[in-house]
């Protein structure tokens, strides 16, 4: 340690009326012996030491009083000597009243008194007091001075008494420099007015500050940032007096940064779950581009966006760029953590950009890698920017970090996912990128099933339209009309059909089926057994026998099964003969009456094969309304069909006069909410007397 040096001080300066620990602590006896060896002088700690009060021990000579007998030669041999001038300092065997020996270090001077007498002063103290005392200072010493914390004393005015090495090597300066001064004048991050309170408070009501984590740059090295563990402890002696602060300071820099890693890490796995359970809940595409950006914002960037190849969209996803050698991207999800025009600088949600060769989006698809800008300028935001409106914005955000990662699922790149930093000081560094690279490819695949889901079921609407009839026109003293609607899904689209045939004579062929299954195969059986269908009617079949022959070609059709109601209007007897093969019954609402089902006996679906089938006949007074329809109207999953039946039935009751369009469009409103089946409707009504013959 090092002492602070002398200085020239007032009169008076440093003087106190508080008695000094070490003093009390040893328990220094005087002992005063006249020029004959007899006790002249004995003090209070000599009464505790020795046994004898000053009563017992005045005027007895020393030797006889404290020696035994065997020691009394060498004790007046020590006392002529120190008489003589000698300073003798030792360990000496004393004879205590209680009749023990005690151990006892004395040290022993010659005085003279007025008159010229020369005297002996002996100061004595315990041996295992002494020695308790050099071992605990000697050990502090030591273990201060070498310790690899730094360690120091501050005065009540808070200024360094003392240093040891390590401190002074983590302020930078040698130790004498450091003496005097104030912690914040030794390192600047100690002075803030918080530190400050604290050492104050400290030394005001004796409590410690442990562990106080604390930032900073010293001389040692001015460059780098570090960071430190300092405590504070008050200094006092055993009779409470306080006279300073013990500080230590200990460089945990390197466990910071590992804390500080390992904190990412889990915040970087806290976002791969985020991202696992939020991202990919539909397969809407634009949906789960949103669902992508959110997650990205605000954890990994201050602004994200989505931007999928205009090409990928088509079904061409090799197909990255375009003659120039640039690309076009269609943008599907943009999210700022924060209000800001930055968000601006996005491109529109929807629209299509094209971008150049040496541009960053572009070279991110083109070479299917993250392209990291940790530091951007000016320059370069203009670059990667669209426009310089779009660059404006971002510039007055303050944006100074980019990273775009490559959307590659199933070997091909579908697009990018733009990051850009402008509150987060931070840039991105490799720990982002990889994460960006992870959140990428989780999204991508879950980007490319959307894709494909919403390739597939555009195939499949299209197929299937193509398959279904045009709008349906009356036939005589018949009127018709139809709804369709698709599933809301590509995978249950393509089943459900609905076709009105003119028949020989003046009859009208009703047909409503729905193939088990969906998906574009549904859709291609749905076709082919509507063709069926139309053939067979043409030879004017009985409804049974129909239903009898598409069962034969269903049965043909690798395993394929429907369901089918077909029903024979004959105007001019007003009689309809209904078949049904699995199919619900259709509904019958008479004029001025309720609705009511048909009761057709139930029968095996198309494609079982070997089934007969039942004909009922019905008379069709004018005004009566026919309903035929598919499950997906009033099937759901989280109600029992016969709750669907009942809906519709009361929907249709009285309705046998209204407008078929209107009635139509009532059921619809009332039933199809975004259905996860197809939905066919094909309502037909008895209107007017037959035609003259």
């Amino acid at each position: 340690m090092t002492a602070q040096p002398h200085q020239d001080r007032p009169p008076g300066a440093g003087i106190t009326a508080a008695p000094g620990g070490l003093l009390d602590l040893l328990k220094v006896a005087a002992v005063v012996l006249d020029p004959s060896g007899r006790v002249a002088l004995w003090s209070a700690e000599a009464e505790e030491l020795f046994g004898y009060t000053a009563e017992e021990a005045m005027g007895l000579p020393a030797a006889r009083l404290m020696v035994a007998p065997e020691n009394r030669s060498l004790a007046i041999e020590l006392f002529d000597r120190v008489r003589a001038g000698a300073i003798w300092a030792g360990v000496f065997p004393v004879r205590h009243k209680d009749g023990s020996e005690r151990q006892v270090e004395f040290r022993n001077m010659s005085l003279l008194d007025r008159s010229g007498n020369v005297l002996a002063l002996g100061l004595a103290a315990d041996v295992g007091t002494v020695r308790r005392v050099e071992t605990d200072m000697a050990l502090s010493d030591r273990l201060v001075e070498q310790s690899p914390v730094g360690v120091g004393v501050l005065g009540v005015d808070l200024r360094f008494t003392r240093v040891n090495g390590a401190l002074a090597e983590i302020a930078g300066l040698p130790p004498a420099a450091l003496v005097g001064r104030t912690p914040g004048e030794v390192m600047p991050a100690l002075g803030t007015r918080r530190m400050k309170s604290r050492l104050r408070q400290v030394l005001d009501t004796g409590t410690p500050v442990i562990d106080q984590r604390v930032a900073g740059r010293t001389a040692a090295d001015p460059e780098t940032d570090r960071v430190w563990s300092v405590s504070h402890y008050r200094l006092d002696d055993s009779t409470g007096r306080v006279f300073g602060l013990a500080v230590s300071i200990m460089d945990v820099s390197e466990r910071h940064r590992i804390a500080a890693e390992a904190i990412e890490a889990r915040e970087r796995l806290a976002v791969l779950v985020d991202a696992s359970v939020r991202i990919g809940t539909t397969l809407d595409l634009q949906q789960t581009a949103r669902e992508l950006v959110d997650v990205a914002v605000p954890r990994l960037a201050d602004l994200a966006a989505v931007d999928v190849l205009d090409a990928a969209l088509g079904g061409t996803a090799s197909a990255l760029t375009s003659s120039d050698g640039g690309s076009s991207f269609r943008a599907l999800a943009v999210a700022s953590s924060y209000p800001t025009e930055a968000i601006q600088a996005a491109d529109p949600v929807g629209e299509i950009a094209h971008y150049g060769p040496s541009r960053a989006l572009t070279r991110t698809v083109r070479e299917a890698r993250p392209i990291r800008l940790p530091r951007v300028d000016a320059a370069m935001v203009r670059h990667m920017s669209r426009d310089e409106h779009a660059a404006g914005a971002l510039l007055d955000a303050g944006v100074h970090s980019y990273l775009a990662t490559p959307l590659i699922a199933r070997g091909e790149v579908l697009g990018t996912l733009s990051l850009y930093r402008t509150v987060n000081p931070r840039p991105f560094d490799e720990q982002d990128e990889s994460l960006s690279c992870e959140l990428a490819a989780r999204a991508a695949v879950c980007i490319d099933n959307a894709r494909i889901y919403g390739r597939e079921r555009e195939t499949a609407l299209t197929l299937q339209r193509s398959l279904l009839p045009e709008e349906p026109v009356g036939h005589g003293a018949l009127r018709t009309a139809v709804r369709y609607r698709p599933a809301a899904g590509a995978s249950e689209i393509g089943g459900d059909w609905f076709d009105v045939l003119p028949l020989v004579g003046d009859k009208v062929g009703l047909v409503v089926g729905d193939v088990m299954g969906s998906g574009v195969r549904a859709a291609a059986i749905m076709g082919q057994l509507r063709i069926a269908t139309r053939t067979l009617a043409g030879l004017d079949l009985p409804p049974a026998d129909l239903l009898s022959h598409l069962d034969e070609i269903a049965a043909a059709l690798s395993d394929s099964f429907a369901t089918c109601v077909y029903a024979v209007c004959d105007l001019s007897r007003r009689r309809c003969e209904i078949s049904s093969a699995g199919h619900l019954p259709p509904i019958l609402v008479p004029p001025d009456g309720a609705a009511a089902f048909v009761d057709i006996p139930t029968a095996a679906p198309l494609g079982v094969g070997g089934v007969p089938f039942s004909t009922v006949a019905l008379d069709l007074a004018e005004g009566t309304l026919l309903a035929f329809y598919t499950d997906g109207l009033v099937e759901r999953r989280d109600q029992a069909i016969d709750t669907g039946l009942q809906a519709l039935r009361q929907l249709l009751t009285g309705t046998a006069g209204q407008p078929l369009e209107e009635t139509c469009d009532v059921v619809l409103d009332g039933l199809f909410h975004g259905a996860d089946d197809d939905v066919a409707l094909l309502l037909a009504r008895f209107d007017g007397s037959p035609p003259a013959a």
